[in-house]
């Protein structure tokens, strides 16, 4: 009955959160993304297209690596350095893609609960590794 309640917005936060948990464990062992370094502090899901800027990229693996907290969230994302480095990671291509238009996206309900239970099942499998 918990899940007959939840609103759209609450399974979004959740879905968010199972992906950005799954981008940190993907990424554990690789430095920031932005500045390239290894810290003892937090690191977040740093997107390089926002989702305020591209929501339609929100739950895209390719636009969403590791990143430290003072990058991300002190410096605006430090995305010229961000670019930089994730050329060097995905390729040119795949950036300027990134870079381009998408066509916006609507997710449902059973949608957001599908990524949901997807990138839990790949943190859990990636765990188990």
């Amino acid at each position: 009955t918990k899940a007959k309640l939840k609103t759209r917005a609450d399974w979004l936060r959740e879905a968010q959160a199972a992906f950005n948990a799954y981008i940190r464990a993907r990424d554990h062992d690789q430095p920031c993304i932005s500045c390239g370094r290894f810290h003892k502090g937090s690191y977040d899901a740093g997107h390089y297209r926002s989702v305020g800027a591209q929501p339609a990229l929100r739950f895209n693996e390719a636009n969403v690596h590791k990143q430290c907290v003072p990058c991300n969230q002190h410096k605006g994302g430090n995305i010229v350095e961000y670019r930089i480095r994730l050329i060097d990671k995905i390729g040119r291509v795949s950036v300027e893609w990134l870079e381009s238009e998408h066509a916006p996206l609507k997710l449902d309900i059973p949608s957001i609960q599908a990524i949901k239970a997807t990138y839990t099942a790949k943190l859990r499998e990636l765990k188990g590794k």
